[in-house]
């Protein structure tokens, strides 16, 4: 007490940012999955030369990905509510570090050797493969599966260790590690190629996830179990959640499926969301066929266009919240930023015509930056026209149709590169399956309003 009878200054509270170093470690997990997913697309010509691929057996490898992803994605969140996010973050991250270091093993199969695969759906039909493409479809299989857990943990996680009012910030700092990943791999992948070859190059990346492994058992626990979590720290995590979990409201698929909003966003995903795909396993072969460019090169101006994309999320974002601070409905800004954002992908079908790589590159740069811009958007569009229970479900459906239907692009590609050697004609589709989308979506939900109650 002071001579006034008045309380002295109070000293402040040391709250502790353990909090913070859990989030770095899921902003490594993120980055590493970025990495050993997009590395194939960097390493494509290089395999096919040496493997003796043809643009279908390449297709095969990238659609087995984005196939098992599908499936990751649906089921990764149930497994980590089931078992937990410290042992099933972990467990993700050292499936798909084995599964990418497996890809190295497939130089030990023989080359000439070949598979002949019955097709089940089509009686009288078979598909001969090389030994070397089947080794690779089963690496990228377990590692499609394995890195699904991912983000759900992540997420998980987030809201175990942060209050509510740094979640947004956290969740967003984690995510961030998608870009890190997305340009490092590019940038350092053709540089290891060169000193050792493919196989060690894969070891590297899988054995990356080793050192993630064991920072992860050092330092995470759950914030009441952690030994070297400050009590202060604790309790400013606990201060603004709520006293008892919500209680968890399944909404039946038949009923979701009633709504138009949710046909829209599946409309979408078919459309619109498998033109990444294009980007992660096809464009530094396009930058390599069209420019001439070696393998440094070609990851060095891959990284270029995932530094480009990588300012499209906020700026979608931000676009809509403009508007919407404006004064505008929610029905128009989020419509009017999805149309901005389909119209800067339009250009895209210039990309094989312009003769500099810097141009072609900043034309498919602004169009990856686009599709965040409108992935964005089209997340808060489920957020805008869906009851809270129904949300999660809505997207996992919507990200699980977009993997598949990644998939099924994937194979396309290659049949289109197989018969004529052209890109042409995918950028072309590429160029308005964003604005078919978006007239679909108006056709089904003229006004984005209030939820519809399920």
């Amino acid at each position: 007490m002071s001579d006034a009878g008045h309380p002295g200054p109070v000293a402040p509270v040391r709250r502790g940012n353990l909090r913070w170093a859990i989030c770095a470690l899921l902003f490594f997990s993120v980055a590493l999955n970025y990495i050993c997913r997009n590395i194939i697309g960097i390493l494509k010509m290089p395999l096919s030369n040496e493997l003796h691929w043809s643009e279908s057996d390449y297709a095969h490898v990238a659609s087995a990905f984005q196939f098992a992803y599908a499936f990751g994605y649906l089921f990764g969140g149930r497994l980590m509510d089931r078992i937990g996010v410290k042992r099933g973050l972990p467990l993700a991250v050292f499936c798909w570090s084995l599964a990418s270091a497996a890809h190295g093993l497939c130089a030990l199969l023989p080359r000439g050797g070949t598979v002949t695969l019955a097709l089940p759906l089509i009686s009288t039909a078979a598909l001969t493969v090389p030994l070397t493409v089947l080794g690779f479809v089963a690496a990228r299989v377990t590692l499609g599966l394995a890195e699904g857990g991912n983000f759900p943990a992540a997420i998980k996680a987030v809201a175990e260790w942060f209050p509510v009012r740094e979640r947004a910030l956290a969740t967003g700092l984690f995510n961030a590690g998608t870009n890190a990943g997305a340009i490092l791999c590019p940038f350092a992948v053709p540089r290891l190629y060169d000193v050792w070859g493919w196989p060690v190059t894969f070891y590297v990346t899988g054995a990356l996830g080793v050192f993630w492994l064991a920072a992860w058992w050092w330092l995470y626990e759950a914030p009441e179990r952690h030994r070297r979590l400050a009590p202060a720290e604790l309790a400013y995590i606990r201060a603004d959640q709520p006293p008892a979990a919500e209680p968890k409201v399944t909404v039946p698929w038949m009923i979701l499926l009633r709504h138009r909003a949710v046909w829209a966003y599946i409309a979408a995903g078919i459309l619109a969301g498998p033109v990444w795909t294009i980007y992660m396993f096809f464009l530094p072969d396009f930058l390599q066929k069209y420019h001439h460019l070696d393998l440094v090169a070609v990851g060095d101006w891959t990284a270029v266009f995932y530094f480009v994309a990588s300012f499209g999320g906020v700026a979608g974002g931000w676009l809509a919240g403009y508007l919407l601070g404006r004064g505008w409905s929610l029905n128009a800004a989020r419509k009017v930023s999805l149309l901005a954002c389909a119209l800067a992908v339009v250009p895209i079908f210039l990309a094989p015509s312009v003769p500099a790589v810097w141009l072609t590159v900043l034309i498919v740069g602004i169009a990856g930056s686009a599709h965040q811009g409108w992935s964005a958007n089209l997340f808060s569009f489920v957020s805008d026209t869906m009851p809270r229970q129904a949300i999660s479900s809505v997207v996992g459906l919507g990200g699980f149709v977009s993997y598949f239907t990644g998939g099924v692009v994937a194979e396309l590609i290659g049949l289109i590169l197989q018969r004529t050697g052209s890109y042409a004609s995918i950028f072309t589709a590429a160029s308005l399956m964003y604005l078919l989308s978006l007239l679909i979506l108006h056709l089904l939900v003229p006004r984005i309003g209030g939820a519809p109650r399920a």
